[in-house]
């Protein structure tokens, strides 16, 4: 369970196989960040040894994934370049607390809804594209995205930075901050861009 408080309009995976260069651009982007994302975490707080092999791992994995979209690009006559960043990430991370252990608990939780929308994201795209070889990817891309979320959630718990009540409801606060942020996105083509209104799913 990727644990959303909103499901994506089906209208963005037709808009985005439409804009597959800028799509696919974005997506190596993303992966750049992810990897970027858990190296700081673990210079940020070497003095919780919990986080460090799962984040490294994790690191990894995401640098694996930038090197198969750009592969994805290149096989399209396409090139990685610079991109302007999409406001998502920026926006999602202002619900991040500025105190200690909650800073970390909220840093974890958000980057596991950034890859549980993610996960949503690569199957609604999976199943409209037409090249063989980019529904390979993006469903081979499925359960990677989808464990990812999952090392967060239990880096949260193995860090006992909450009783398990209290990160389950922060989870949930920001899972709804984090459908807002998706609903005032810009409507640009983007992995995390909106694209229409977002449709309410059952918790």
């Amino acid at each position: 369970m990727l644990h959303l408080a909103s499901s994506t309009d089906p209208a963005w995976a037709p808009s985005a196989r439409d804009h597959l260069e800028s799509i696919l651009l974005d997506h190596a982007h993303c992966e750049k960040k992810a990897a970027s994302t858990a190296v700081s975490l673990i210079f940020r707080y070497p003095e919780r040894p919990g986080l460090m092999i799962p984040l490294a791992r994790l690191a990894r994995e995401e640098l694996a994934h930038f090197e198969e979209v750009i592969e994805a690009l290149r096989a399209r006559g396409l090139e990685y370049r610079r991109l302007a960043p999409s406001p998502y990430a920026a926006r999602l991370m202002t619900a991040v607390r500025s105190h200690e252990p909650a800073r970390l608990l909220d840093t974890l939780l958000c980057c596991g809804l950034i890859e549980a929308r993610s996960c949503e994201r690569m199957g609604l795209l999976a199943e409209v594209l037409e090249d063989p070889a980019l529904v390979k990817l993006y469903r081979g891309l499925l359960a990677c995205e989808a464990r990812h979320f999952d090392t967060y959630l239990d880096l949260a718990r193995g860090e006992d930075l909450a009783p398990e009540d209290q990160l389950l409801a922060r989870l949930e606060q920001l899972a709804a901050h984090e459908a807002a942020v998706l609903r005032e996105t810009p409507g640009e083509i983007r992995l995390h861009g909106a694209t229409g209104p977002l449709l309410q799913s059952d918790p």
